[in-house]
């Protein structure tokens, strides 16, 4: 396909997010059934209602550009999500295998964080306020539920999974997994 426009652009940008979020609709329940934390499974259901209320907006979106939603398959969800069902397949210990969902999830996020954030722009500058409003609703969630998915390893997944470490070594295991994003702390410390 050519694109000969940021209009054309920012509708396969759309196309690519509206499958994205489809795709995370039917992954996010196997992932909030295999958590055992309950903070982090309460903030995957209640993502999963997000993620219904983003799929709204973009068929606003999409009924607004007199453009159709789907013929676009989001390879790079597809490969996310695929990482997800490898960790849900480890044998892990249970604080171990939610520190290794929580980086999951926070992949997810920076994804549709720098999709959205374009989409915002993109809008922006394509004179579409509507879309942009719209869009940039989503892209506040989306920011809100990785900065709580780091809130919640930072302050008890994490910390858990590294209590369960075993051996002599001083306290490496919890220091080396330090890190400023807790999902990157979370896959450190595995």
């Amino acid at each position: 396909m050519e694109l000969s426009s940021l209009q054309e652009l920012l509708v396969e940008n759309l196309k690519d997010l509206y499958n994205a979020e489809n795709q995370l609709l039917k992954a996010l329940p196997r992932v909030a059934k295999k958590v055992e934390n309950d903070q982090l499974r309460q903030a995957i259901e209640m993502h999963i209602k997000e993620t219904e209320g983003q799929v709204d907006r973009l068929d606003q979106i999409f009924s607004q550009l007199g453009e159709k939603p789907t013929g676009k398959t989001c390879q790079a969800m597809k490969g996310l999500i695929e990482e997800a069902k490898e960790m849900m397949g480890e044998d892990a210990e249970p604080d171990v295998m939610d520190a290794g969902l929580i980086v999951d999830c926070q992949k997810v996020e920076h994804y549709e964080i720098a999709g959205y954030g374009s989409a915002v722009t993109f809008a922006r500058l394509l004179g579409n306020e509507q879309a942009a409003r719209l869009l940039a609703q989503t892209l506040n969630e989306e920011e809100a539920a990785d900065k709580k998915l780091t809130q919640i390893a930072e302050s008890a997944i994490n910390v858990q999974a590294a209590q369960g470490e075993s051996g002599g070594d001083g306290g490496m295991s919890s220091s080396r997994s330090r890190s400023s994003r807790g999902g990157s702390k979370a896959r450190r410390s595995r």
